[in-house]
């Protein structure tokens, strides 16, 4: 029986990767979108071209009764989620005196809520089942960065909530890991200029930019047989930005 993964945010960069990748290695992909039509509808025609059955949600990640009608959705339409793939995210750059309010529900609502939400909402449908969730942090949630206070509290949220789900949900069979990608080339870090590319870059060990489907093959991995063994820990996928 073909195996069904659940991603968040997946019409753009990370998230459209890794939805490919799945489906390239005959998965049935559910997943969620917030804005653009369009490309949802052009990823679900890629999906479909590579033999996986697609379904398209469109939700705000940060609301939880969507989330949980969202699920219902998924599982109503599949039947089962195999691996929950939580990589939906936003971000701002700022300093932390002029982030309002406002600002910082947003970011903690879609950024490390969605993922509870969406994980409090498919664990039920996923006890016992030898299920996986990966959840996408980033090296900013390991390390902090300046002018991203918000950010990298959210993503530092996401690890703590990774480790506590992985030995809350061990003895029921769910593996929960999570990946902390370094600067990759998506519109996320569109708003950069090329000065502050080229510092990224050479700051980077490996002395380059990542590639979304380089983050999606380390989240196959996680979600995949090959890391039955493998639960609580956070991926670096960063190019040894950050070395413990």
């Amino acid at each position: 029986m073909k195996k069904t993964v659940f991603i968040t945010g997946a019409t753009a960069g990370i998230g459209r990767a890794t939805a490919i990748l799945f489906a390239r290695r005959g998965w049935d992909v559910a997943f969620t979108y917030s804005k653009s039509d369009e490309a949802a509808e052009q990823l679900k025609i890629e999906l479909i071209s590579l033999g996986a059955a697609a379904l398209g949600l469109k939700f705000d990640i940060s609301d939880s009764g969507m989330c949980q009608k969202a699920a219902e959705d998924a599982i109503k339409y599949f039947g089962k989620i195999d691996c929950l793939v939580n990589n939906a995210g936003i971000s701002d750059i700022k300093l932390s005196i002029d982030v309002t309010d406002e600002d910082w529900q947003r970011m903690m609502g879609v950024n490390l809520s969605g993922v509870f939400y969406m994980s409090r909402a498919l664990i039920p449908h996923m006890l016992n089942e030898n299920c996986s969730i990966v959840n996408v942090s980033s090296m900013w949630g390991r390390t902090g960065a300046s002018c991203e206070s918000a950010y990298s509290a959210a993503k530092a949220g996401v690890i703590g909530l990774t480790r506590a789900l992985a030995k809350e949900l061990g003895p029921s069979g769910i593996r929960v890991n999570s990946v902390a990608p370094g600067v990759v080339a998506t519109g996320m870090n569109s708003h950069l200029t090329d000065e502050d590319m080229r510092q990224l870059e050479d700051e980077t060990p490996l002395g380059r930019i990542g590639r979304p489907m380089e983050i999606a093959k380390a989240i196959y991995f996680l979600a995949s047989d090959d890391a039955s063994f493998i639960t609580g820990q956070t991926l670096g996928v960063d190019g040894g930005y950050v070395i413990d």
